[in-house]
């Protein structure tokens, strides 16, 4: 994108979000921020050709990169694994405006915008673990971002909903979603380690190994097989 667009789409993402509050991410609230912005409806167009829902592709993107950016900044050494992808699923809920969320999930429910809300939950999931410094480069690349999206997803529909203080209701339900991923994690383990099943499985787990993530952006690209990243 160039600089130029660039700047004029975060003039337009920042005009519209007061809108979304009351019209939610609709042709009302994008033709408000356009006026407000003084870019010309044309212009406006062309700059987010699906209208306000490239803003709130836009709005969820801007936000996994402030969660980047709050975890770069904290020393997680001290904390387990599991603590640090807690922490920073939080970070991205806390930095985020739970209406304009709202707004936005509602949006990505419609069926036309489904795939491209998965997308963006995928989108999330593998900041994330790169944040985190995963370096998997088999299935588990795959997995890891299946698992934390479900995580992360059942997440943002329980904090959206939650009253508690300090939304510690929420806390605890992430806390507990990942305990279970943790307890799948051991159980498949002991089914790799196991030397029955070990054996009756080999044939699939040699050809799961050989699974290779897409070599960069968009990630809704199949595995390769063989070799490393091209």
């Amino acid at each position: 994108m160039e600089k130029g667009i660039g700047t004029a789409a975060g003039r337009l993402l920042a005009a519209i979000l007061p809108h979304v509050t009351f019209d939610g991410w609709s042709e009302a609230a994008f033709r408000a921020a356009a006026s407000e912005t003084g870019i010309a409806p044309e212009l406006a167009r062309a700059i987010c050709p699906r209208g306000a829902l490239d803003l709130a592709v836009a709005f969820h993107r801007q936000g996994d990169r402030e969660m980047e950016a709050a975890l770069a900044g904290e020393d997680l050494s001290a904390l387990r694994f599991r603590d640090r992808v807690a922490r920073a699923v939080r970070l991205r809920l806390e930095g985020a405006d739970r209406e304009v969320v709202r707004r936005g999930a509602s949006l990505f429910a419609l069926p036309q915008n489904a795939a491209t809300g998965v997308g963006l939950i995928w989108g999330t999931a593998d900041a994330i673990w790169r944040a985190l410094g995963d370096r998997s480069d088999d299935i588990n690349w795959y997995s890891k971002r299946a698992t934390l999206s479900a995580v992360y997803s059942a997440t943002v529909l329980f904090w959206l909903a939650d009253d508690s203080e300090g939304h510690q209701a929420t806390w605890q339900f992430l806390d507990r979603r990942i305990e279970g991923v943790m307890r799948f994690e051991k159980f498949k383990a002991g089914v790799r380690d196991s030397p029955v099943l070990g054996r009756m499985l080999e044939g699939p787990l040699k050809a799961l190994g050989r699974v290779r993530p897409p070599a960069g952006p968009p990630w809704d690209l199949p595995g390769r097989m063989g070799g490393g990243r091209g």
